[in-house]
């Protein structure tokens, strides 16, 4: 596909594009009245705050602090407006540059990224919880001069070896505090008219498994998982109030709490992550109808529902890890709702398969989102048969592209995106998720998928959460490990092991049943519930094998 002429001062990101021939195809044959129909000059922020305010009226709430403060579209567009003013006059930032942005969750933080969208720069919003060293690598393979950051936030950032990168905190009380700066800005900007082509944003993956890899999307990508998923699976309305525990610096955050609920005009809770009882609480304070998390806090809440007010849910949407059948059918039993589950990837910016409403199949992943199309391949890239397990690949109207990372013709192969998952088709054309390709356990000769096990193990009653990887076994290559969460006041002792050891008999073959169990307080997950299992691999408490 040939890119339109970039209204980018600084070239760096369409410069450091993959070569056209390793990008994966790309679709945008949605069928309907909402076929994805971009014009060549594009600019998201624009779309989504200038252009949603007159289409439905300015007054309208758009984003919520925990604290009860509630901005209007016409007051979010006058901060916006006003911090890209600061942006472009006092700082210098020209079209093209990527500008850091990092701090919990707010309203702030939101207007920060729609005021680096208008003002036709580059976003690369960052976790509050990263470190001086990976904020480092971050502003070194994206060229960062700029950021944008949460008072709170500010400390880690400036101990950063960035050279040259000017940091700017918001919500302090300095002379050089970005809010200061706004005040005094005209409360109207004209949006940078950037090219539907133009790099908006780039998304790090988390690094785990080496250097982290940018992911870089385009304006028009941001409105297309907003009118492919959004629009056609989780079907928003207007007075909906959308809140979540995943932060900004995810996709999955920043799509289900700005990009969502501003595309339909609904508002978003705009507040940090602080547990499930915290979460709860904000359900019923706020009156939250669509809910994002992860199973993980889905499970947490559930033992603390019967204190809360849920009435107002009516959209619980799960991704991030799988999701389990049996979790699905506590949650429907619980709220009388049906979690919305899918699967989404950082490289892909949002959920590519779902499913909603009467087309939930608990225990499945759903159907390729309207717009995306998905099969299972083999090794040599070519369909499996139904029924038989794969590599999952997707291609649709957003897709994988690298900053300058050889990595690119991993994920892209023959056009489609594989997203390093293993999956099966069912005849029916639902997909069911196996595991992640690189957990697969290789025991004796088996393949085993850990989710398999943890979900037969999460049907013992004792058993509050679990966790499946396998081990180095010199006999068979690869054991199966389990981690558990014991439910309060059961004992950590070689008999409950040994228990849960022959019940997962009973529920799966033998071969695929844990050697080895240890016992967690907790288990190791990322800011947004989704399970580290690399950090599980080294062991810890472990009983006897059989």
């Amino acid at each position: 596909m040939e890119l339109k002429p970039s209204a980018h001062v600084d070239t760096f990101p369409r410069d450091h594009l993959p070569p056209a021939g390793q990008w994966p195809t790309l679709r945008f044959d949605l069928a309907g009245p909402s076929a994805l129909r971009y014009p060549d000059r594009l600019n998201c922020g624009a779309e989504l705050l200038d252009a949603t305010a007159e289409r439905l009226g300015a007054d309208r709430p758009a984003v919520r602090d925990g604290e009860g403060r509630v901005w209007s579209y016409g007051e979010l567009r006058g901060h916006v407006d006003r911090i890209a003013h600061v942006l472009t006059a006092d700082l210098g930032v020209v079209p093209g540059n990527r500008v850091l942005l990092r701090g919990p969750t707010t309203p702030w933080l939101a207007a920060c990224w729609l005021a680096v969208m208008k003002a036709g720069a580059v976003a690369v919003t960052v976790l509050a919880a990263q470190r001086p060293h990976e904020l480092a690598t971050i502003c070194e393979l994206a060229r960062i001069q700029h950021a944008l950051c949460d008072t709170r936030s500010v400390d880690d950032l400036l101990r950063a070896p960035v050279a040259s990168l000017r940091v700017t905190p918001y919500g302090g009380e300095g002379p050089d505090d970005l809010l200061r700066l706004a005040a005094d800005k005209p409360s109207s900007y004209a949006a940078v008219e950037t090219s539907a082509d133009d790099v908006a944003l780039i998304a790090f993956t988390s690094g785990t498994t080496g250097r982290p890899k940018g992911c870089v999307h385009f304006h028009r990508d941001v409105l297309a998982v907003a009118d492919t998923f959004s629009a056609r699976v989780l079907r928003p309305r207007p007075d909906d109030v959308f809140a979540g525990s995943p932060p900004l610096g995810f996709t999955f955050g920043l799509g289900g709490l700005v990009v969502f609920p501003m595309r339909a005009g609904a508002s978003a809770l705009l507040a940090d992550w602080g547990g499930p009882e915290r979460l709860l609480r904000d359900i019923a304070a706020h009156r939250v109808s669509v809910l994002f998390t992860a199973p993980t806090a889905y499970r947490a809440m559930l033992a603390r529902l019967g204190a809360h007010d849920t009435s107002s849910l009516r959209r619980c949407v799960s991704a991030g890890e799988h999701l389990p059948a049996e979790l699905w059918h506590a949650w429907r039993n619980a709220t009388g709702l049906r979690l919305i589950n899918g699967i989404g990837a950082t490289e892909m910016l949002h959920i590519f398969i779902s499913a909603a409403d009467d087309a939930v199949r608990p225990g499945a992943t759903g159907l390729p989102v309207p717009g995306y199309e998905a099969r299972v391949v083999g090794p040599d890239g070519d369909p499996v048969p139904d029924g038989e397990p794969g590599l999952l690949a997707v291609r649709g109207p957003t897709g994988c592209r690298y900053l300058a990372d050889d990595r690119q013709t991993t994920y892209v192969q023959d056009g489609w995106n594989l997203t390093g998952d293993t999956y099966i088709r069912e005849h029916d054309g639902y997909f069911r998720y196996v595991a992640r390709a690189d957990d697969m356990i290789i025991s004796a000769g088996y393949n085993i998928a850990g989710p398999e096990v943890e979900e037969a193990l999460l049907r013992h009653p004792q058993v509050l959460e679990a966790a499946v990887v396998g081990r180095p076994d010199e006999r068979r290559g690869e054991v199966v490990v389990a981690h558990v969460v014991l439910r309060p006041g059961v004992p950590r002792t070689a008999e409950t092991a040994a228990e849960l050891r022959e019940f997962t008999k009973k529920e799966i073959a033998p071969y695929k049943c844990p050697r080895e169990i240890v016992f967690l307080d907790t288990l190791p997950r990322t800011p947004t519930g989704k399970l580290q299992r690399f950090r599980l691999r080294t062991g810890a408490l472990q009983f006897p094998r059989d």
